[in-house]
């Protein structure tokens, strides 16, 4: 443990951890700065392996979006259980994003804003491109964008929706609901629904 942002900076390119919990409220430089600069580091250097869990009071929306925009891999309330916290390092560890669920509304409010107008075209499907983090994630989804309907299902995943209630919401058959979560998750390239929202907002939505 460090008490500033410079030695975190210096502790993280020498110990490389698997997992480095950063907090947003440091002295010299904010967390999500820091986030920033070493992610900079990373890509300069080839050096990939740690991801980053942001710990934080602040849940507002530029606070969320400014933390993933800049690399963060979770995102913790600092006022949430120890055992969560545990669990959240696990699961960035394991490559899953973990969302606190106290920002899960500012995920989904951000997802709506991504939603296009109405397609000139009505025979054609209306998709959102999604500018992607990596070279290979951009040109998977350049192929196969998210259709209207996908985000639909994405929104309310976020929103913390089974596989039945989206199917009661949006009038189809849990089978479809399935199929359209396979294609999301496949089309983000996540592991689980948590990556796949974490992967779009990281990425930003545009029509």
């Amino acid at each position: 443990m460090v008490s500033n942002a410079t030695q975190g900076m210096k502790l993280l390119e020498t110990a490389k951890p698997d997992v480095a919990v950063v907090d947003i409220g440091l002295p010299d430089m904010d967390g999500i700065e820091l986030t920033r600069k070493y992610r900079r580091y990373q890509a300069e250097t080839g050096q990939t392996a740690t991801k980053i869990l942001i710990l934080t009071m602040d849940h507002t929306e530029d606070a969320v979006l400014a933390a993933f925009a800049a690399g963060a891999d979770s995102y913790y309330m600092k006022e949430t259980s120890i055992s969560k916290l545990t669990e959240a390092i696990q699961a960035t560890y394991t490559g899953n994003s973990w969302i606190d669920p106290a920002i899960a509304n500012v995920v989904l409010r951000k997802m709506r804003q991504g939603i296009p107008g109405e397609a000139q075209n009505g025979d054609k499907p209306k998709t959102v491109k999604i500018e992607a983090l990596a070279t290979e994630y951009e040109q998977v989804l350049e192929t196969y964008p998210l259709t209207q309907r996908e985000l639909e299902i994405l929104e309310l995943i976020v929103a913390g929706c089974s596989n039945g209630q989206i199917a009661e919401k949006l009038y189809i058959t849990v089978g479809t609901v399935k199929t359209h979560v396979r294609n999301i998750l496949n089309k983000l390239c996540a592991d689980d629904r948590t990556q796949a929202a974490v992967r779009a907002l990281r990425s930003g939505l545009v029509a």
